[in-house]
């Protein structure tokens, strides 16, 4: 019997063992593995009062559901005074427009008033100096008459003495004559030519002073008209120099009217400077108006919210986690060695086991292999580059997507749980070859 038994048993054995060998073949699983899914953290972009919570742990939400509500007085007043500002900062605008316009159309008009006033100040430098010139040739023409005066005065006095000497001894004779006709030593016929020798001598000293009175005359006015000539030499003088001053002045004008480009350019920078300001102000009425909207804080996607720590009335600041929100949509990331990866492709079939329902099993497919293990992603990855190395075997995260979720709402799956998957490397699959390089590529 014994030896009946033996046989017998090794057979059972054989017939109740091979199945599960050749299942093993075929077959990889693990018990490091968890459910996985999106966890989106519910934070504030700005800090405040929150004034309404409008959900509950563990509540399930829309899209664009109102979770939270921040207290929008500050943001209104904020907005407001944004506003404000650039509604100053479009008044300074237009007023650096007009004030451009005005600045070119000034700018052209004082440039050609100074152009005529230029051509105005040459032209009166010209006459001016054309003035000087004939009251320079008035001078020396009455100098030349004052010459010409002096000399005739001089002859005509010359004139007189002659006649003078001539009347004296006209005179002379005359009186000697007539003492000589008491005597009657010359005839009369002689006296009478010698009383109109004396007569005629007498006109010509009368003539000759008459001669030197009219000369003195005339000399007294070419002198009087020299004084004249020279005093409006000295007025015309005068006269060019002023107009060369205000050629001068007008010439300063028209260098300062030219420059008139550059306060064009000027007030065209400033113009520039006004709409930096008022893009400025846009750019903070668009913050304040965002931060305002920052106030509502609204659920990104559909999904449960765990948690929650906010409630009504306290204070939030920037960037704090106030919620949670997971959604529906679950994976499984199984943590297989990297000796079970031998065979293991992308869209082989997987069962999955979960701990929390062992009655249950779920069907998936292998979504996808982590190019890199656990160990090489961690905080602290191992550097076995030293002389204490130690092999030890690797884990390889491998993502499993579940291709149906059971139809009971008694199942609850989230992420953490553990499960047991189970891989057919025996089933088909995608080559790692061409997924390495559809990875590869942009």
């Amino acid at each position: 019997m014994v030896r009946l038994a033996i046989p017998a048993l090794a057979l059972v054995a054989v017939a109740l063992g091979l199945p599960y060998y050749l299942h093993s073949l075929s077959h990889e699983s693990t018990d490091d593995a968890f459910i996985e899914g999106h966890i989106i953290t519910i934070s504030p972009r700005v800090s405040g009062h929150t004034a309404g919570v409008y959900v509950v742990d563990n509540q399930w939400v829309k899209a664009g559901q109102r979770l939270i509500e921040l207290d929008p007085a500050l943001f209104k007043a904020r907005l407001d005074a944004a506003e404000a500002a650039l509604a100053a900062a479009r008044a300074n605008q237009r007023s650096g427009s007009v004030a451009v316009d005005l600045t070119s159309l000034n700018a052209a008009s004082d440039l050609k008033g100074a152009e005529a006033n230029l051509s105005a100040a040459k032209a009166a430098v010209e006459a001016a100096l054309a003035q000087e010139a004939a009251a320079a040739g008035q001078d020396e023409q009455a100098q030349a008459q004052i010459a010409v005066s002096e000399a005739a005065l001089g002859q005509a006095e010359a004139e007189v003495a002659s006649a003078a000497a001539n009347h004296r001894r006209d005179a002379m004779d005359l009186k000697r004559y007539r003492e000589m006709s008491l005597t009657q030593t010359i005839s009369e016929r002689d006296l009478d030519h010698v009383v109109a020798t004396e007569k005629v001598s007498a006109a010509g000293l009368t003539a000759a002073e008459k001669k030197v009175d009219t000369y003195r005359s005339m000399l007294r006015q070419a002198r009087a008209a020299r004084k004249a000539a020279q005093s409006n030499l000295r007025r015309q003088t005068a006269e060019v120099a002023a107009a060369r001053a205000r050629l001068e002045q007008a010439d300063a004008l028209l260098a300062a009217a030219q420059s008139a480009p550059k306060l064009v350019e000027q007030s065209l920078s400033q113009s520039e400077a006004t709409r930096a300001d008022v893009d400025r102000a846009e750019a903070e009425v668009a913050q304040a108006r965002l931060n305002l909207s920052y106030t509502h804080i609204d659920a990104p996607t559909d999904g449960f919210v765990t948690r929650k720590a906010v409630e009504p009335g306290i204070s939030v600041e920037a960037g704090q986690a106030l919620m949670a929100i997971v959604p529906a949509t679950v994976w499984v990331t199984a943590n297989f060695k990297e000796t079970q990866l031998t065979r293991m492709r992308q869209g082989q079939p997987v069962k999955i086991e979960v701990d929390a329902y062992p009655d249950v099993t779920l069907q998936g497919h292998v979504d996808s292999i982590q190019h890199g293990t656990g160990a090489r992603f961690s905080l602290l990855p191992p550097q076995n580059a030293t002389g204490n190395y130690v092999k030890v075997v690797q884990r390889v995260p491998v993502k499993i997507a579940i291709d149906r979720f059971p139809d009971s709402n008694d199942i609850l799956l989230v992420p953490g749980m553990s499960v047991v998957p189970e891989v057919n490397v025996a089933g088909g699959g995608s080559d790692l070859k061409k997924q390495n390089i559809a990875l590869s590529k942009p």
